[in-house]
C-alpha cells in the first residue's frame, strides 16, 4: 500500500461546491452593500477578495456539503498512519474551520490574502515540502494538473474520464471518486418541475366560463403555463440560493440539488435569469396584461423569498395570494374578468393550503424532537396547534364562499341545472377535511397542490368535482 503524506484539496473534491461562492452568496444576503467594494478588492488579487469576503462572513463548515466518501477513505489512510494535509485554495481562514471541524488532518496550508494557493504555486509549495515527488495529491480538475505533474500519485474526484488520461501521463493513479452526476433528473429537481401542476390554476377562469374547449384558449394557455413555469422555477432557484443554509439544517430539503451540491452556485446563479428571460419573451406574445400579471407574481415571489417567509402568518397570506395570482393570470391571458366569487374561493382555499404547507414543516420537525423556531421562519412547534385551526377554517370558510356562490343568481346564469353543483361543494368540503387528515397524520410530504395530483383520492375527488360541475352545465339526460 503507498504510504506517501496525502495532500488534499477542499473545493470540489472534499466538499461538492466552492467555498468562495458559498461566501459571497452569503455576503449578498447579509451584506449586499459591502459588493461594492468588490472591484476594488480584484484590483489586490483573488487571494485578497477571498480574506476580504471571508472577513466579513463565511459559510457554516459544519453543515457544508461533505464528500462523505473520500473523508471515510482519507480516515482509513489515516488510521494505517499515512500524513494527511488540506491544501486548499480557500481562504486559510476557512481552510482552517474545516480542517479543525473534520480532525483528520495534520495541518491545513490555504491562501492567506497575498498568495493564492493554486495551480503552479501549490505545486511549488508541495514540491518543497515533499521533495523527490513523494505526495499523493486528492483533486477534482484541470485545475489541478499543475500539482499532479509533481505528485508520485493521484486521487481524482471527477467523471472525467479524459483528466483521468491525462493525469495517468504525470503519475500513478491510485483511485477514483465518481461525484453525482449531473443529469436530467437533478435538473428537474432544481427547477421543481413537479411544483409545475400549481401553474394548472391558469386554467380555472377558462374551466368557470366554459371556455376551455376553445381551441385557441387553450393554446393561450398552454403558452401562460409554460411562460408561468419557467418564471415560477427561476424563483425556486433564487429561494435555494439565498436559503442554501436553512435547507442544509432541514432533514428532507437538505437534499435538494443546491443544498447537496449536486448542482454548484454558479451554474444555478446563470440558470436562474436565462429562465426569467425565457419567460418573458414567451409573455410577450399572450397579452399585456398578462405580463403585468407575471411580473407582479415574479415581484411577490422575490419579496417572500427574501424576506416576507420570515413575518409570522403574513407569509401564508403571501403564499394564499400568489396561488390566486395564478388564477388572475390564467384570467389575463384570454382577457376575462375574475369574478368576486372566484376570487374570494380561490383565497380561502389557498390560504387553508398555506397553511397546510406550514403546518407539515412544523410536523417534520416535531418528529425529529426540534422545538426552537423554524429556521428562516417565524414558527414553533407550539404553534401547530393554531395553525391547524387556522387553516381548517380558512378551508371550511372556502366552501361557505362556494356555497353562496351556487345560491346566487350569477350561477343561474352559468349553470343549467345549479343544484347539481351542490355536489361539488360536498367534494370540496370532503377533500379539504381529507387533505388535514393526511396532513395531521404526516403523510403529507410536500406542497398540498402538488399531493393533490398525485393522491389517489385527491384524484378522485377531482373526476367527482368535474362529473358534478358538467352535470350543472349540460343538465340530466333525457
Amino acid at each position: 500500500m503507498n504510504k506517501y503524506p496525502i495532500a488534499v484539496d477542499l473545493d470540489g473534491t472534499l466538499i461538492r461546491t466552492d467555498t468562495l461562492h458559498e461566501s459571497l452568496l452569503k455576503l449578498v444576503k447579509t451584506h449586499p452593500i459591502r459588493l461594492l467594494l468588490l472591484p476594488f478588492w480584484l484590483l489586490r488579487g483573488k487571494a485578497h477578495v477571498k480574506k476580504k469576503v471571508s472577513a466579513i462572513t463565511t459559510p457554516s463548515v459544519a453543515l457544508l456539503p461533505y464528500n462523505h466518501d473520500v473523508i471515510d477513505w482519507l480516515k482509513v489512510q489515516r488510521n494505517s498512519n499515512r500524513l494527511l494535509l488540506l491544501c486548499t485554495a480557500a481562504d486559510e481562514s476557512i481552510g482552517n474551520d474545516v480542517a479543525r471541524h473534520l480532525g483528520i488532518f495534520e495541518r491545513c496550508v490555504a491562501s492567506d490574502g497575498n498568495i493564492n494557493m493554486k495551480g503552479i504555486v501549490k505545486h511549488e509549495m508541495l514540491k518543497n515540502l515533499f521533495p523527490n515527488r513523494n505526495f499523493t495529491y486528492v483533486g477534482d480538475s484541470k485545475a489541478d494538473l499543475e500539482v499532479w505533474r509533481g505528485a508520485n500519485s493521484a486521487v481524482l474526484v471527477s467523471n472525467s474520464r479524459a483528466l483521468k488520461s491525462h493525469v495517468s501521463k504525470f503519475c500513478e493513479v491510485e483511485k477514483v471518486f465518481h461525484p453525482p452526476q449531473k443529469t436530467l433528473k437533478v435538473f428537474a429537481s432544481l427547477l421543481r418541475v413537479h411544483q409545475w401542476a400549481k401553474n394548472l390554476l391558469l386554467l380555472v377562469p377558462a374551466i368557470a366560463s366554459h371556455q376551455v374547449a376553445n381551441p385557441d384558449v387553450l393554446l393561450t394557455l398552454i403558452l401562460a403555463f409554460v411562460s408561468f413555469s419557467l418564471c415560477s422555477s427561476s424563483v425556486y432557484i433564487l429561494n435555494d440560493l439565498l436559503d442554501l443554509e436553512n435547507d442544509r439544517r432541514h432533514p428532507r430539503k437538505r437534499n435538494r440539488p443546491l443544498a447537496s451540491g449536486k448542482i454548484s452556485i454558479m451554474t444555478a446563479g446563470l440558470l436562474a435569469p436565462m429562465l426569467l428571460m425565457m419567460s418573458g419573451l414567451i409573455a410577450t406574445v399572450i397579452s399585456p396584461n398578462f405580463i403585468n400579471t407575471l411580473a407582479i407574481y415574479y415581484f411577490f415571489t422575490c419579496a417572500y423569498t427574501v424576506i416576507l417567509k420570515k413575518i409570522v402568518l403574513l407569509d401564508c397570506l403571501v403564499l394564499a395570494g400568489l396561488y390566486t395570482l395564478r388564477v388572475i393570470a390564467g384570467a389575463a391571458a384570454i382577457s376575462l374578468g375574475v369574478s368576486f366569487w372566484l376570487l374570494a374561493f380561490s383565497a380561502f382555499l389557498f390560504l387553508s393550503l398555506a397553511f397546510v404547507k406550514r403546518f407539515i414543516e412544523l410536523k417534520e420537525l416535531s418528529a425529529i424532537g426540534v422545538e426552537k423556531i423554524i429556521h428562516g421562519r417565524g414558527y414553533s412547534n407550539n404553534d401547530m396547534g393554531f395553525v391547524q385551526t387556522l387553516g381548517v377554517s380558512a378551508g371550511f370558510t372556502s366552501v361557505l364562499v362556494l356555497a353562496l356562490y351556487i345560491d346566487s343568481t350569477a350561477s343561474e346564469q352559468l349553470y343549467r341545472l345549479p343544484e347539481m353543483v351542490w355536489g361539488a361543494a360536498a367534494v370540496i368540503l370532503f377533500w379539504i377535511s381529507w387533505i388535514w387528515l393526511k396532513a395531521n397524520r404526516g403523510e403529507v410530504h410536500d406542497d398540498p397542490v402538488v399531493f393533490a395530483v398525485t393522491d389517489k383520492v385527491s384524484l378522485a375527488c377531482g373526476a367527482v368535482f368535474s362529473a358534478a360541475v358538467l352535470l350543472g352545465i349540460t343538465g340530466l339526460p333525457a
